[in-house]
């Protein structure tokens, strides 16, 4: 899809030079690296010339990013019924996903490169809490991926029983992990243009079964609270939902690879939005509404059981090979974010140089997907339920410094040039911002003893890393990126 094979740097950008000494006044006369010609970005092997995603292609990679489709969404219906997952993926879309694609919206279009939200919290606060976002936001990325090739066991062992546990599972898990890796080297093909073919194809089915479900449906079943008896399991039914609608921002580590990000940026969110709550919402309401509630059975894969109920064998396969197809999808997309997000790590002066290194055939960055596919096979055999919430966990604190660095640049710069800015002031961003850090907060409660074991491990390892790497980059160990000081913002951070 991309032909980046240059290594060129990119020719100085007028719009950044303006707000870089705008902003940062110490940038007027920044030192000359010949590397790197705006000092408020780091250095990029991306050029001009370089054939970027366009719009379309951005869509269905926020797509997959952050949904990928309706499956994963019934343990809301079996921890709360009905109603109550109804109107979770009715609400939730505006008090939560709404926010977070508005702050990514502007501050993409702000830092159009490579490290999205590292970037954010390296301009607000300093390296510091840039490499410990860079920790939390990396560790959850492959964290969820890790649970992609577990989700896809769910359903396949439907049709095959032999998946179901023991070594069989473990392997196909293993190797499933592994080849998809590998087809991730191959390029941002995967998740641009062939990711717009994977999401038509894997939608189709569910379609197909909400428009056979319609003569069956009974509106009065969407207004169940569950069965009589059945416990609520809110801890579940808040995992779950916010696992299905949550990593909007994961695209902004891609910013540099986007073609126009200050217009395609807008436009892309806002359709993305658009598309993964109807991808819910439809499915959910044709099969709420015209099969009999047995809380039970509404584990993950049970939409395939709900299709051959509504229509047939035909329909269950169709739709546990659209399940099948989805998580490639939204393997290559997140493991696409992680891989970048590392370069851009590393392009920013937070990672050793060589974590930047690109493949001369695909022009992929191959040691960040080499560096997130280990992690990611070794996360995969955690159960699910923990896999879901620990991921949660550590991308709850990322958002709560995501939400920290937003408003610091606003309220500490208000000039700066926002191509697209969120059109309210520093009262009305606070107030968008409550009930999302309300949900954060609420989240991080139901973690488990493990889940706080897992987190806190994590951030600790992210603390320590930080520390390690500017003991190597003292010491000369390893070759970094030249960064400026004077860039890092008005806060230098530790």
């Amino acid at each position: 899809m991309a032909d980046m094979r240059s290594t060129s740097p990119p020719p100085n950008n007028p719009h950044l030079r303006s707000l870089a000494v705008a902003e940062y006044p110490a940038l007027s006369n920044p030192p000359n690296h010949s590397t790197s010609p705006d000092p408020l970005l780091p250095t990029t092997t991306t050029t001009s010339s370089a054939k970027k995603l366009t719009l379309i292609p951005l869509i269905f990679l926020i797509y997959f990013e952050v949904a990928g489709g309706p499956s994963g969404e019934e343990p809301t219906v079996k921890a709360a019924g009905p109603l109550f997952a109804i109107l979770g993926f009715l609400i939730f879309p505006f008090v939560w996903c709404i926010p977070e694609a508005l702050i990514t919206a502007e501050l993409s279009t702000v830092f159009p490169c490579n490290g999205g939200f590292v970037i954010w919290a390296d301009k607000a606060f300093g390296s510091f809490w840039g490499s410990l976002m860079g920790s939390w936001k990396f560790l959850s990325g492959v964290i969820t991926i890790a649970s992609f090739p577990v989700f896809c066991m769910d359903y396949i062992k439907l049709v095959f029983p032999i998946f179901s546990s023991g070594v069989p599972r473990y392997v196909a898990i293993f190797l499933s992990t592994l080849l998809l890796s590998l087809l991730n080297y191959t390029g941002l093909a995967v998740v641009g243009y062939a990711g717009v073919v994977l999401g038509i194809i894997s939608l189709c089915p569910f379609i197909v079964m909400s428009f056979i479900a319609i003569p069956k449906i009974k509106p009065r079943r969407w207004l169940s609270l569950g069965q009589k008896g059945v416990k609520k399991d809110w801890n579940l039914f808040f995992n779950t939902l916010f696992w299905n609608l949550n990593f909007w921002d994961s695209v902004s580590t891609l910013a540099g690879e986007v073609d126009e990000p200050q217009k395609n940026f807008p436009l892309g969110l806002f359709a993305a939005v658009i598309l993964i709550v109807l991808s819910y919402l439809i499915p959910l309401l044709a099969v709420t509404g015209s099969v009999i509630l047995i809380q039970d059975q509404w584990d993950s894969g049970f939409l395939a059981t709900a299709a051959e109920i509504v229509s047939g064998k035909w329909l269950k396969y169709w739709i546990e090979l659209g399940v099948v197809l989805s998580t490639i999808g939204l393997f290559e997309a997140k493991l696409t974010s992680c891989a970048y997000q590392l370069e851009g790590m590393a392009n920013f002066g937070l990672l050793p140089k060589w974590f930047s290194n690109r493949s001369k055939s695909f022009n992929t960055p191959w040691v960040g997907i080499v560096v997130s596919g280990s992690i990611i096979i070794g996360a995969s055999y955690m159960p699910l339920t923990d896999i879901i919430a620990s991921a949660n966990f550590l991308y709850s604190l990322g958002m709560l410094l995501e939400y920290a660095s937003f408003s610091w640049l606003r309220w500490k710069h208000p000039l700066m040039k926002r191509p697209f800015k969120v059109p309210l002031g520093i009262p009305g961003l606070i107030l968008m911002f409550l009930i999302p850090t309300g949900i954060l907060i609420f989240v991080m409660t139901l973690a488990t003893h493990t889940v706080y074991l897992v987190s806190g491990l994590a951030t600790v390892g992210g603390i320590g890393f930080y520390f390690l790497m500017k003991f190597c980059k003292s010491k000369k160990w390893f070759d970094f990126a030249d960064r400026e000081s004077e860039g890092e913002g008005e806060v230098e951070g530790v």
